[in-house]
């Protein structure tokens, strides 16, 4: 059965469905001989070219691979940068089809956890608003936190583009004026967090994301560092998103996990204390 054009190269990891729709706009893509548009729908018997390569349109899903990425500061979530700052691609490992999705981003001077997938639809279902799916972040604000701050940042506040809050927000403890909170989030907007805890004339002196969805960042993982999310987690993801692992054709090869590592010294956010409020 035919389907859209960007859909089906998602689905085969090539991109998200947005930054492929990028590429018909461009004229990066060809279907049977002439320059792709957008809207157009294909199926096993067209030719599909990349940047005049085949590419192949399968109706069969291979199983995605997630990878949890701990991000330290310092480095972007692109490909590509004019100032030629590091990038979390540098450090990723090769796939032998398709590339690697970022589900969603976190800019150059947050760390934490970062999901990757060769699974371009579950990456874009993860990060649609619509899907409602929580992240949460340890961030540590300097300034005097009072309750009604606290029942502003639950309650809603007014941001450029419209009304945010946190779902939730969980003291976590410190030091002086330096106080660590548990925050959860359903959507991603740009700097969204930094800007709320803003908006009440406070500072966010670091922020670490620790969850996205069902997964946490996995216990001794070291900035930098990858490891392959084992296939129990990679389906609690698909079922959150609505797919289903019997939508997919089994994965022939498994990819190397990552080597094993030594549990590292504790740092960062103290552990979650006192009273969560909503």
């Amino acid at each position: 059965m035919p389907e859209r054009l960007q859909k089906v190269l998602a689905r085969q990891g090539l991109g998200s469905r947005r930054q492929i729709e990028e590429w018909i706009r461009a004229g990066r893509l060809s279907v049977n001989g002439r320059v792709a548009t957008l809207g157009v729908t294909v199926s096993e018997a067209d030719q599909v070219l990349l940047d005049g390569r085949p590419v192949t349109v399968s109706e069969q899903r291979p199983f995605p691979r997630v990878i949890a990425y701990h991000k330290p500061e310092g480095e972007i979530t692109s490909r590509r940068d004019p100032e030629g700052r590091p990038s979390v691609f540098d450090r990723l490992p090769p796939l032998t089809q398709g590339r690697w999705v970022a589900v969603g981003r976190l800019d150059i001077n947050t760390s934490g956890l970062l999901l990757l997938t060769d699974d371009g639809e579950l990456a874009n279902r993860l990060m649609h608003p619509s899907r409602q799916v929580e992240r949460e972040y340890a961030v540590r604000v300097f300034g005097q936190v009072d309750g009604l701050v606290i029942d502003n940042l639950l309650g809603g506040v007014q941001l450029e583009e419209g009304m945010a809050r946190f779902e939730s927000i969980t003291e976590a403890g410190g030091r002086g004026a330096n106080q660590w909170y548990h925050v959860v989030l359903k959507e991603g907007r740009n700097r969204e967090v930094r800007r709320l805890w803003e908006s009440q004339g406070l500072q966010v002196s670091r922020l670490i994301r620790v969850r996205y969805g069902p997964v946490a960042m996995p216990p001794g993982l070291r900035e930098g560092r990858w490891e392959n999310l084992p296939a129990a987690a990679v389906n609690q993801l698909l079922n959150l998103v609505g797919l289903h692992k019997q939508d997919y054709a089994p994965r022939v090869r498994t990819a190397p996990a990552a080597p094993k590592r030594k549990p590292a010294a504790r740092s960062g956010p103290p552990r979650r204390s006192g009273p969560r409020r909503r």
